[in-house]
């Protein structure tokens, strides 16, 4: 278990604030502390009472509809230990918890109308999606009980403050990202992982699956990739960067059958959140280098990394034989992944081997290509036009504008907000994930007593002031901007404890910079509702970080 450093200014000031929050008064401010904060609350007197006779239902009654009325029928009767059945009904009555698909809600079609009374609750929305997203606003007004069996059924009452809340999110796309490559993580605990991002209306889990140091899916075509690809024989246990390096002598590795992978799609998807899969190419590949060693330039017998950072060998961008091998791969992998998108990466490829292939070489010449950028724009550009031909798109790294970007690709920009800039003039779509304040695997706090990390410094305070929308760009540009996403990498990250220590709760900032306007965000305002759903947090046993929230360095844009 990670813990908090003792003493913390933040722990003093999250004490006096719980303190506010635990007073019990019902339609206090407090009692509708949201995250992310929706467009508009309005506070109304009294609360519904949910007892036994309540009436929940759904109109009408889909696959879909029953994902989000089924979620909240479920949570309910775990935790009053009510029956609850779910009904479709047109109306709602009295004592009645109501979900109806209504084009007329008066939000966008992720969003919803949120009415609570004394007598009835309705929940409306365009789409069963902003359904689910009323759902969750509900439970998280609900008391933290609501999250343990049987938590509502005893001496806390399962009551709801009346309100009328109307919320829609700002981006499309507002996406996490979990590395299983450099540290594996069970079924389960990605599921977990998935059902913490569903409270806070994430709706996409990047989910990066193969690397130098572990190839993480079963590719049954090429069963190699997992029998000695998802292998690495040690671990480094110091940092990446400094050297001498020393390791664990521990055999590590793990792997997701087709199934496994398919079964937490699903899950995904009934928590309308989708799952896009990446499969790092044509860097990030010793692991499927040391599978099949004829994927190379060299040919050489290679082994799975097991120290961090970027590697010379990488795909052989001159052999017909290696499109092949990726179009195989690729194919497997639409046939898990329903997605629209497949992330490729493109990031971080040395061209060392390919300036010293004659494969490479060859096909520069044939290609008419002036350098080795071009020649990873033409690899990319390839394999973009193998997957728009089965109706899917990419998403690279912003590395793949290096070289000329491929026609309908869209850009990842990490490296800062130059990437995103970029390709949005050229009308390229955008996600905006720069590593100065989205990556979640830099330090929250000072070094000091903290678990080894990679280096930098991401406060809660500095990652919520993070704004995706770049000045640069005109109103037509920003069109093109779909959203942002945080990303957590997991070289230093070995359990599922310490990667919720990491991601949260600047996780939650990042769900707020994705859902809630612009003008209606404020640190302050936030720090206060996340002290007060800590309860509900504490419950459902989320390892968040309890230590300095604050940019203590000053640290400005």
């Amino acid at each position: 278990m990670i813990v908090m450093k003792k003493g913390s200014v933040a722990l003093i000031m999250i004490i006096v604030l719980s303190a506010g929050c635990s007073t019990g008064k019902m339609n206090a401010p407090d009692s509708y502390s949201i995250i992310p904060k929706p467009v508009e609350v309005v506070m109304l007197e009294g609360s519904f009472t949910i007892d036994k006779a309540t009436e929940l239902s759904v109109s009408p009654l889909t696959p879909e509809t029953e994902k989000a009325a089924g979620f909240l029928a479920a949570l309910l009767r775990r935790s009053t230990l009510f029956p609850l059945p779910l009904n479709e009904r047109s109306g709602a009555g009295r004592n009645s918890i109501t979900l109806l698909i209504d084009t007329a809600a008066g939000t966008g079609e992720d969003g919803y109308l949120l009415e609570v009374t004394p007598k009835k609750i309705v929940l409306r929305s365009p789409s069963a999606s902003g359904l689910f997203h009323g759902v969750q606003t509900l439970r998280q007004l609900l008391p933290p009980q609501a999250e343990t069996e049987g938590g509502l059924a005893g001496g806390v009452l399962p009551v709801v403050p009346a309100c009328v809340i109307r919320d829609e999110p700002r981006f499309a796309y507002r996406g996490m990202h979990l590395d299983v490559s450099r540290h594996f993580f069970s079924v389960d605990e990605v599921k977990r992982y998935i059902d913490i991002l569903a409270l806070h209306k994430f709706n996409t889990f990047h989910w990066h699956l193969t690397d130098d140091q572990g190839w993480r899916l079963e590719i049954k075509k090429y069963p190699e990739l997992t029998t000695t690809g998802s292998q690495r024989s040690e671990t480094l246990t110091g940092h990446g960067g400094r050297s001498p390096f020393t390791y664990d002598g521990t055999p590590y590795g793990g792997y997701y059958t087709g199934e496994e992978a398919r079964e937490i799609v699903r899950y995904a998807a009934d928590r309308f959140i989708t799952v896009i899969p990446e499969i790092e190419m044509p860097g990030h590949a010793v692991a499927a280098l040391a599978s099949y060693p004829w994927l190379s330039c060299t040919g050489n017998r290679l082994t799975v990394q097991t120290r961090w950072g970027v590697f010379d060998d990488v795909f052989c961008a001159g052999k017909d034989t290696v499109f092949a091998f990726l179009e195989d791969v690729l194919d497997e992998v639409m046939d898990i992944f329903p997605s629209e998108y497949i992330h490729i990466g493109g990031d971080e490829c040395p061209k060392v081997r390919w300036e010293n292939c004659r494969d490479c070489r060859k096909r520069m010449m044939e290609e008419g290509l002036s350098d080795e950028n071009e020649l990873q724009s033409w690899f990319i550009t390839r394999i973009e036009g193998y997957l728009n031909s089965h109706g899917r798109k990419i998403i690279g790294w912003d590395e793949i504008l290096e070289g000329g970007l491929a026609p309908e690709a869209t850009v990842m920009s990490w490296r800062g907000i130059t990437g995103g800039i970029e390709a949005a003039k050229m009308g390229h779509d955008v996600i905006m994930t720069p590593a100065s304040h989205l990556y979640l695997d830099y330090y929250q706090c000072e070094p000091e007593g903290e678990p080894l990390a990679i280096g930098g410094y991401s406060p809660l305070e500095w990652v919520y002031s993070y704004e995706p929308m770049p000045d640069e760009l005109t109103e037509e540009e920003q069109a093109y901007v779909l959203g942002l996403q945080g990303n957590v990498w997991t070289e230093y990250i070995p359990s599922m404890s310490h990667l919720e220590y990491m991601a949260f709760p600047r996780a939650f900032a990042i769900a707020e910079t994705g859902w809630t306007p612009a003008m209606k965000k404020d640190f302050e305002d936030f720090l206060a509702r996340f002290t007060c759903q800590r309860g509900r947090y504490d419950l459902m046993k989320i390892n968040y970080f309890r230590g300095e929230y604050r940019n203590t360095r000053g640290r400005t844009k």
